[in-house]
């Protein structure tokens, strides 16, 4: 019993054959999926698709890539999106300083507001960083009395350093596809230093697909991949981290069913 913590069902790689996908993953043993919003239109979609099938769940916000667009109408609709039975978290969120160096202070202005939203809505939050994680780790620490419903760091890239700052915080850390590739030199460290119940699975499909299906749409069928990886790097049973992380999922994310 597996679970894919974050993907992109939305996504039109995959949403035009969302019911041959689910089927897919469903056969591989996944068993629940969070489905994540970047924008109000695509938390819109991802509560639409979390509503047509019973294993998927959804969050719903603004990737920093997409905090042009979070303006009055649209931080009230996913606000409204938030009180959904199936809304598990917001995201996601965070800072991405490869993409877009010209508008730092809105991405941070933007992640400390969602992350008191989720405060008040007593959720988790799904965080992504890329090229920022000095700041995010000044954010998250300046902000820690408002993680007391905790969060996870989505496709951990760090280093072990940075990721026992990550734990202080109480976060969660997620592996994907790239835990697979030749090259994750720090993602094998990472992830046999994170104690496992601190541990989450996510494909971020449709991108990222691990081994041996690399350069393939990426779906949450491939999460097992991900699993016997990290199995191997822990030495640990497959049904039994698989269990493990399944839990560790539902503690997160308590209004998963």
């Amino acid at each position: 019993m597996y679970i894919d913590t974050h993907c992109h069902l939305d996504d039109e790689k995959i949403r035009d054959v969302l019911g041959e996908t689910v089927k897919g993953f469903l056969s591989a043993g996944v068993t629940r999926v969070i489905n994540i919003g970047c924008d109000y239109a695509s938390s819109l979609l991802v509560k639409k698709q979390a509503e047509e099938y019973p294993c998927v769940y959804f969050a719903a916000g603004f990737h920093p890539m997409d905090v042009d667009g979070m303006d009055e109408r649209g931080e009230r609709g996913v606000r409204e999106l938030l009180t959904h039975e199936k809304c598990v978290a917001v995201g996601e969120i965070g800072l991405d300083y490869f993409w877009r160096k010209d508008n730092r202070e809105k991405q941070r202005e933007a992640f400390i507001r969602q992350i008191e939203t989720a405060y008040e809505y007593k959720l988790p939050i799904s965080i992504h960083v890329r090229d920022a994680t000095g700041d995010a780790l000044a954010l998250l620490k300046e902000n820690k009395s408002k993680l007391v419903y905790g969060g996870v760091m989505h496709c951990f890239s760090g280093s072990r350093e940075v990721a026992a700052e990550v734990l202080k915080l109480g976060l969660y850390i997620a592996f994907g596809g790239t835990l697979t590739f030749k090259n994750a030199k720090n993602a094998l460290d990472v992830a046999a230093f994170v104690p496992e119940d601190m541990i989450l699975t996510e494909t971020d499909s449709p991108y990222l697909a691990p081994e041996p299906v690399r350069g393939t749409i990426n779906t949450p069928k491939n999460i097992p991949y991900i699993v016997k990886k990290l199995c191997e790097i822990r030495k640990a049973d497959e049904n039994a981290l698989a269990e493990r992380i399944m839990k560790n999922a539902r503690t997160l994310f308590y209004k998963l069913g």
